[in-house]
Formats: structure tokens, sequence, C-alpha cells
């Protein structure tokens, strides 16, 4: 498999859906860790703090709250996100909500490729709050 870099530049070059397919990902692993953290040792619990944290609503929240810290390479991959045209949108999001969660994955899978660790865990904790 090519490098995270390479797979960087690649991805890139296309539209950024791919980006957030990534970042989705790195963002659920991380909540659900996050999640068997908790004093509460139930599947139930787990289940339902990750799925507050990963819909789409909360990660829409989360990039209006950090989109101030964004450096320009950063808001350059949340715009293209956020102009991107899924086939899709969840249930029970708006098309707006669905829209910033897409770019807010993006900037995740982005962060992830790119190997910056602080500021991926900077905007990962930021979902948990």
């Amino acid at each position: 498999m090519e490098n995270k870099k390479s797979l960087l530049e690649k991805l890139l070059k296309t539209n950024l859906l791919p980006l957030a397919f990534l970042g989705d990902s790195v963002h659920t692993l991380f909540v659900r860790e996050n999640s068997l953290l908790k004093d509460d040792a139930k599947m139930a619990s787990y289940n339902s703090f990750s799925s507050s944290k990963c819909k789409a609503q909360n990660q829409a929240n989360t990039l209006k709250k950090i989109i101030d810290r964004l450096y320009e390479d950063e808001l350059e991959i949340v715009r293209r996100a956020r102009n991107a045209k899924p086939k899709h949108h969840a249930k029970n999001s708006t098309s707006a909500d669905y829209s910033f969660a897409t770019a807010y994955e993006a900037l995740i899978g982005y962060l992830y490729l790119k190997e910056d660790q602080d500021r991926l865990i900077e905007f990962l904790n930021s979902s948990l709050e």
C-alpha cells in the first residue's frame, strides 16, 4: 500500500469525499476508544456515547467550534469538502449539518494522512466536548 503522504497527494487531486470516508473511520475509532474509558462498562452505554459523538450534528458543531483555529491549508480542505456533492446524506440531519460533518471528517482524514498528530488529537478531542 502507498504511504500516507502519497495517498494524501493522490486524494487532494480529486474530490475530497474519500478523505472524509477515511476521516469518519479515524473519528469513530477515536470516539469508541474514549467510550471505553468511561466507568460504565455496559455495551449500551458505549454505543450511546459513541452514537451521540459520531452523528452529523455533533461533527458539524465541532467544526463550527474549531473553524477559527484552522490554518489556510485546513480551511481549504474544509471549503472543498463542504462543497462536495455526496449522493446521500445522513438521516436525522439537515443537509447543512451533513455538509459541515463531511468537511469535519475530511479535515480529520487530511490531518491523519498528513501525520499531524498534535492537530489531529486537538480536533478529535474537540468532538468530545
